[in-house]
């Protein structure tokens, strides 16, 4: 995407932002971009990054998500420079909304249309473990790591442990949480917080490989299938396949469906008008 720039004096220094954004195809890639502070989510941050998935939400050629980060850090997680000042606040209403904002930002990712891909190429702890808990698919770098860390500074990482236990089973998540203790990569795959691991060199190529084949499918029945995972998670058994049969029905009706079953039959290769 191309950049603007303000209408400014040409020889004032230029800052930095925070969150840089790429198209390429139909993968936009989103990129934390505050690594002399760990990429930690101050709340500009984080109102960007909602401001940016909102924008990808209402652009028809975005059809799958990359996030990423520069530095040694994927997300150190919150802030704690923020946290600490609203921590000392008599009115503890401003603690609870850095809080809240966070998870305003992790349900967004999950109410997304398009597919996030976590792209992990440093630590993430705390709120940057919850930010890759909350994306519907990881790829790390062997050099990754991962943890919930606040116990350490006598703070129980509460809302990460919400995404956390979503991902990864309950005694994996509670050990996390309450040791404070880093993980591989490798283990971050055996517990379900990664799909994949893969050498440093190979991060970005192997993440762009993962997003154009999921870019590659039909657009609105990715879409149609992310929002029925996510709510067929929350409900019964029963409940959960009255849902698939709506679903699945009103999946049938897209002219990609019908374009796809067509090409099925005859043998051919799909062309889809992400209808």
């Amino acid at each position: 995407m191309a950049n603007t720039a303000a209408a400014t004096d040409v020889h004032a220094p230029t800052k930095e932002p925070l969150l840089l954004c790429d198209d390429d195809g139909s993968v936009r890639t989103l990129t934390l971009n505050r690594p002399e502070k760990y990429n930690a989510l101050s709340a500009t941050l984080i109102g960007e990054l909602l401001a940016a998935f909102e924008a990808a939400a209402h652009d028809r050629s975005v059809h799958v998500i990359v996030l990423g980060a520069v530095g040694k850090a994927f997300s150190a997680g919150h802030d704690l420079s923020e946290v600490a000042q609203a921590g000392r606040s008599e009115n503890a209403t401003d603690c609870e909304a850095i809080f809240k904002e966070t998870a305003g930002l992790m349900t967004a990712i999950i109410h997304q249309p398009q597919p996030v891909i976590a792209r992990v190429q440093g630590i993430s702890t705390a709120a940057g473990c919850q930010l890759v808990a909350s994306c519907d698919l990881g790829v790390a770098s062997t050099g990754a790591r991962f943890a919930t860390s606040g116990i350490n500074a006598g703070l129980f990482c509460m809302t990460p442990g919400v995404a956390l236990s979503r991902n990864v089973a309950t005694k994996h998540a509670f050990e996390m949480l309450t040791t404070g203790e880093f993980i591989s990569a490798e283990r971050a795959t055996e517990i379900g917080l990664i799909n994949r691991v893969v050498r440093p060199e190979s991060l970005n190529a192997e993440t762009a490989a993962l997003a154009e084949t999921i870019a590659g499918k039909s657009s609105p029945a990715i879409k149609a299938g992310k929002s029925f995972f996510y709510k067929q998670l929350g409900l019964p058994l029963d409940e959960a396949y009255a849902l698939s049969a709506r679903e699945t029905a009103r999946n049938m009706t897209f002219r990609d469906a019908q374009e796809g079953i067509d090409a099925f039959l005859n043998k051919r290769k799909p062309v889809w008008r992400h209808e």
